[in-house]
């Protein structure tokens, strides 16, 4: 569902952002064709890309973090924040005007100029936790940037952003988030807009209601036949006629992701099958977000949370098996 404004909150004016230096996450939140990045490299060695038709700066990278972290330490004041996980993808490479012309193998560093198309970051909030299925969990706050989404060509226009707030399991960094703690869309001309977005999402989210969700997910089961008929079906739904896919939740995973969830359905050290062969949902759901580092950036917080809301129709479906398509 989406997100009401909150229009009586009002964005307390920021103050100077003190960040803890311990890196969010030791782990990759995501893989795909990602490259781990230092945030304090990137804000000191990446250009910043501009509106081609009036040189209006877009707002970069780090801007962005900074500001979904200033807007962190208001809301979540006295809470330790960890310094960003950033991960990268899609670089797009120069040189300054002195070395036109001089062979590739010969630039200096200091000839050369990057910046990254696409960027996804995670941020810990390790103070406030809890745990499902003795998996410690921690609140986190993110969010995705990518300029292949704004139309650089053209003059200064509202930029995209997407955030969220969620919580990460700290066994595989996997992200847990909610239909509630995902703003798809932000659209910001300024910093002081994009602030009052984040803002809100943060006092919309119920991460009490988020967790009791999670724990309710190891109460629930597939047997070995249902996962197997779930796994068919899946793979079934992209080839289904419209008339029949229509009002069928898609989990959105692509057909190798759902091999890697097979594989590790066997295999995964944290959260494969029991003995019997039955697997429980909070297992099967971090098979699926864990299938789901391998998307690119641009579709890894959809997908993520996708997978929440098939989670959520897989057990309202476990009380009433014929009335999923997918277990029927």
């Amino acid at each position: 569902m989406e997100l009401l404004p909150v229009k009586t909150i009002m964005v307390p004016k920021m103050e100077p952002l003190i960040i803890s230096p311990v890196i969010s996450t030791d782990k990759p939140f995501m893989n795909a064709n990602t490259t781990e990045i230092n945030f304090h490299r990137m804000k000191t060695e990446c250009n910043i890309p501009v509106f081609a038709k009036d040189n209006e700066t877009t707002i970069s990278h780090n801007q962005f973090i900074e500001a979904v972290m200033e807007t962190a330490c208001q809301f979540y004041k006295g809470e330790t924040i960890l310094d960003p996980s950033v991960r990268v993808s899609h670089p797009i490479k120069g040189r300054i005007p002195e070395a036109m012309g001089k062979p590739a193998q010969m630039l200096r560093d200091d000839e050369k100029t990057i910046y990254y198309e696409r960027m996804a970051f995670v941020v810990e909030i390790p103070t406030i936790y809890e745990s499902v299925e003795s998996n410690a969990l921690s609140l986190c706050i993110g969010g995705v940037r990518a300029y292949n989404h704004e139309n650089l060509y053209g003059k200064k226009s509202a930029e995209k952003f997407k955030v969220f707030v969620g919580f990460q399991n700290k066994v595989c960094c996997n992200l847990c988030i909610s239909t509630d703690g995902m703003k798809v869309e932000i659209k910001a001309r300024t910093l002081h807009e994009l602030a009052i977005e984040v803002f809100n999402l943060f006092a919309a989210y119920d991460a009490m209601a988020h967790i009791h969700w999670l724990s309710q997910l190891p109460d629930y089961s597939l047997s070995e036949s249902q996962f197997a008929k779930l796994v068919g079906r899946l793979k079934m739904f992209t080839y289904l006629p419209s008339a029949i896919s229509q009002g069928i939740l898609d989990l959105e995973l692509g057909d190798s992701q759902l091999s890697m969830v097979v594989k590790d359905y066997y295999e995964d050290d944290s959260f494969c099958r029991e003995t019997n062969g039955n697997i429980n949902l909070w297992r099967l759901f971090n098979l699926f977000t864990g299938a789901n580092k391998s998307s690119y950036i641009d579709r890894f917080l959809d997908r993520n949370v996708s997978i929440s809301g098939f989670m959520e129709g897989l057990k309202t479906a476990l009380n009433e098996p014929q009335t999923s398509w997918y277990l029927k």
